[in-house]
């Protein structure tokens, strides 16, 4: 029975308790890099959107959308279903292909994407199926998404809410008001997760608003920190599971990433942010894409072939097997 069968047969969340076998990480190692095709798509026909953010974030929405989520076209209305907040909203294009993937629209729809009188504009739009909020105002979503997760305790329900921030956004006061109340509230139910690429539009964050300190700033405000390679759905998994079994305090995951992951004349460039690829470039990513696509399905796991910032840590390599780049930090309270 393939993975996606036992997932049917399980309600459309992950079938088994422990970790999924290499070959399923290595078919969703191969999914992220087919909707990056979608988005490089979406972006080349529409020459707009965020090219840089979009690539790097992709195996984060993966692992949440095909393996921890309890979140699908069929149970949208339902008040159990989990709550997913892109907060760096303009990396919107990223979270359309998944969508589009998982069923929640058909694929044509993504042909409008940021066309005159598209739903499918530029940052979510909770006119599409699937997103729960505008968003793209940066430093909103995590506020929004203790929110949530308070109402989900005074509720007594069981749904989780995942909040994805950018690691330039980290300068919005706001996210830390959201910290402080979510810690405050000992919101277990919310895992924050900050794709750490370590550009944004200006340059580098730690030349614009350093941000090497994050363990100790997470903690001071009583959340339980990880560190995992996010371009690593095996390290995802592994980091998003103990997310779920901390009790007490919400989670925060500090990944890894590399801007632009796929293709590799973007890899790295904050130039790549807001580019839109032109003819060549465009082939190019294309053919790159395929490439890592056939050789994760090949290899049946998703060793990253390249390694993001933090990834290679002492703490990391002690780690547990198939856990790769996963750290925890202890509270500092």
């Amino acid at each position: 029975m393939s993975y996606d069968e036992r997932r049917q047969d399980s309600g459309g969340r992950h079938p088994d308790v422990n970790e999924l076998p290499d070959a399923d990480y290595g078919a969703l190692a191969a999914k992220a890099f087919v909707l990056r095709r979608d988005v490089l798509d979406m972006i080349y026909r529409s020459k707009g959107g965020h090219f840089g953010g979009d690539f790097s974030v992709m195996e984060t929405l993966v692992t949440l959308y095909w393996i921890h989520m309890n979140t699908s076209p069929e149970n949208i209305g339902s008040p159990e279903r989990d709550r997913f907040i892109l907060s760096k909203g303009h990396c919107v294009a990223a979270l359309y292909a998944v969508l589009c993937d998982k069923g929640f629209f058909p694929k044509a729809d993504l042909e409008t994407f940021s066309e005159f009188g598209s739903k499918y504009i530029g940052h979510p739009n909770n006119q599409v199926s699937g997103i729960e909020m505008n968003s793209g105002s940066l430093g909103h979503g995590l506020s929004v998404g203790a929110g949530m997760a308070l109402a989900g305790k005074m509720d007594c329900a069981g749904y989780r809410v995942y909040v994805v921030m950018g690691d330039g956004e980290l300068a919005e006061g706001s996210v830390w008001e959201g910290a402080m109340a979510a810690g405050h509230y000992k919101l277990d139910n919310l895992t924050a997760i900050i794709d750490r690429n370590r550009l944004q539009i200006s340059g580098c964050t730690e030349d614009i608003m350093a941000q090497d300190s994050l363990f100790g700033r997470w903690s001071s405000f009583n959340w339980n920190v990880l560190e995992a390679n996010g371009n690593d759905i095996k390290a995802l998994d592994y980091a998003v599971r103990k997310a779920k079994a901390c009790k007490g305090r919400p989670t925060v995951i500090i990944a890894s990433t590399v801007k632009g992951y796929g293709y590799s004349e973007a890899e790295n460039i904050a130039a790549w942010h807001h580019k839109v690829p032109d003819e060549r470039q465009y082939s190019a990513a294309t053919a790159e894409l395929r490439r890592r696509e056939a050789d994760q399905l090949r290899a049946g796991s998703p060793a990253a072939d390249a390694d993001p910032p933090g990834a290679g840590s002492p703490a990391a390599e002690t780690g547990p097997p198939g856990a790769d780049a996963v750290v925890e930090a202890e509270s500092a309270i």
